[in-house]
């Protein structure tokens, strides 16, 4: 990856929707050469998809919580069992397994407190092998964003 990369790469995480030629255009290549590295990018995984990013107020996901688990039986396939379980949950909008004190940690993004009721009956019932889950509601952001931090 050359800094001709790293830059198209910038412009996109900044706002993919772009034309070829507009990016073209801002790195100094030719359409079909910026295509071109886009394209293999794309085919070597930098590039791992192209979303859109939604206003969550908008959408009407406006509350968002970060809860963190402390499972009763530890080891992978118990963490992974959980994990997995929590992917399924819509209003999970990123899922981790942690070191520390806590085993995950779950970013949600929610509707109302009834959505939160419901999603915590489901994940944390006596049978996911949940011991313990504390919940925090983020008040301001300071920063939120997709992009990845390049050399």
């Amino acid at each position: 990856m050359d800094k001709i990369d790293s830059k198209l790469l910038r412009l996109l995480q900044e706002d993919a929707s772009r034309t070829n030629a507009e990016l073209a255009a801002e790195v100094g290549l030719s359409p079909s050469s910026c295509l071109r590295r886009i394209r293999r990018l794309h085919q070597t995984g930098v590039i791992d998809r192209i979303v859109a990013v939604l206003n969550p107020a908008k959408a009407g996901r406006t509350m968002k919580a970060i809860i963190t688990v402390e499972l009763e039986r530890h080891g992978e396939q118990f963490v992974r069992r959980f994990l997995d379980m929590a992917a399924k949950e819509p209003a999970v909008i990123q899922a981790y397994s942690v070191s520390g004190e806590t085993d995950a940690l779950l970013m949600l993004r929610l509707k109302d407190m009834d959505e939160l009721d419901a999603l915590t009956e489901r994940l944390f019932k006596e049978e996911s092998n949940v011991a313990r889950y504390y919940t925090a509601f983020v008040i301001r952001t300071g920063k939120e964003t997709t992009e990845i931090p390049l050399g």
